[in-house]
């Protein structure tokens, strides 16, 4: 469909043009290099020549440089909830965000590994304004959200990428995966922007719009890393902010926060799957008549599923425990694990600056307030 051109992934019968020109691409070569150490350029070159299909990309390269990126920075990577997806069923996966590539990407090989339908994910463009980056996003059923746009193109674009979501899980039983908010988590604190259910509901086809939450079929994903690589690259734009000022980020960023996602350490990995929020859209429709009010109880019930289901580490507790000058949590680290997380903090930020430190800390412990307060709330 042609209205869809300027943000789909390249369709199957598009990808061996696109792979043959990218066989001797130097940032190909790097990625196959690390993905597969132990195998000549030209073996590579040969079966990628070969691949005609997006799928065979993803489950014959692009999940080995996963397992790879696992094996190198990883203690591996943990998953919960996934018994409870049916195989052949598309489903719309709304999760916290905590990194460019990555988030998505260990979905899919979970996905993948049940033996369920992977997915289509949303990108913004701005991270993939490299030709390369562009050809390879879009062999890895990447679409673009368009960025930077005036307020009547944003209109536009956000209809027309509404409309191609409602396509793919409808219309062509694809899976997709977007972000609960736009960007990344800099504080740890997720939460869902009733802003995106409000673009999604622009795809409607049904009168009535709680009709068509259900049959888009809303999964919440929570996702937590022990450690994130990118921790220290979030700084600038949280002091920026602090200062009130206006965060430009710096030429090749995007790409640099990219790599650092990947290759930096992360010790453990979660995700949990949530239940498909259709008995929860049900009791919504009966207790609200006024859209709005629909739309923010749709995001307060993705949020009231990612933030009890984020597994919490021992770098939360300990963050926790520094922020508030106490022991509360201290059965759940070492002192070992302590001086670790105290010695890495002090090599990636100014820890004497009190900005840095407070938003350094936060990253890691605010998921334990949220934490709190569900447990709270539930008791009380």
């Amino acid at each position: 469909m042609q209205k869809f051109d300027a943000i789909r992934p390249f369709y199957d019968s598009e990808v061996n043009e696109v792979f043959i020109k990218l066989l001797h691409h130097p940032m190909m070569k790097s990625l196959m290099n690390f993905s597969f150490p132990d195998v000549a350029d030209e073996v590579w070159r040969e079966q990628l020549s070969k691949t005609h299909s997006i799928r065979d990309f993803q489950c014959n390269f692009i999940y080995q440089s996963v397992q790879k990126v696992l094996e190198k920075s990883s203690e591996g990577l943990s998953t919960t909830g996934f018994e409870k997806l049916e195989k052949g069923e598309a489903y719309l996966f709304i999760s916290n965000h905590r990194d460019i590539l990555l988030d998505t990407t260990l979905l899919n090989a979970s996905l993948f590994e049940h033996g369920l339908v992977m997915t289509a994910s949303a990108i913004g463009d701005n991270l993939v304004k490299q030709p390369f980056l562009m050809d390879l996003a879009k062999l890895n059923r990447n679409f673009l959200v368009q960025r930077g746009l005036s307020p009547r193109e944003m209109l536009q674009s956000s209809k027309t990428l509404s409309e191609y979501i409602g396509h793919l899980l409808l219309h062509e039983s694809r899976s997709v995966w977007i972000a609960q908010r736009e960007g990344r988590t800099k504080d740890g604190n997720d939460a869902t922007n009733p802003g995106i259910l409000k673009m999604l509901a622009m795809g409607s086809d049904e009168e009535n719009l709680m009709e068509y939450f259900k049959k888009i079929k809303i999964v919440p994903v929570s996702i937590s890393y022990e450690y994130d690589p990118t921790d220290a690259l979030k700084m600038p734009q949280i002091l920026a902010e602090a200062n009130n000022e206006v965060y430009v980020k710096k030429e090749n960023e995007d790409f640099m926060t990219i790599l650092s996602g990947a290759l930096g350490p992360k010790k453990h990995i979660h995700i949990h799957i949530g239940d498909v929020l259709d008995n929860a859209i049900d009791q919504i429709a009966t207790e609200h008549d006024n859209v709005n009010k629909q739309i923010q109880a749709i995001a307060q019930a993705i949020d009231d599923s990612i933030l009890p289901n984020y597994k919490l580490w021992p770098t939360n507790y300990i963050a926790y425990d520094i922020i508030n000058n106490s022991n509360t949590f201290a059965e759940y680290y070492t002192e070992d694990q302590k001086s670790v997380f105290e010695r890495r903090m002090e090599k990636r930020i100014d820890a004497t600056n009190p900005v840095a430190l407070q938003g350094f800390l936060n990253m890691y412990a605010n998921p334990v307030v949220n934490s709190l307060k569900y447990k709270n709330a539930v008791q009380g």
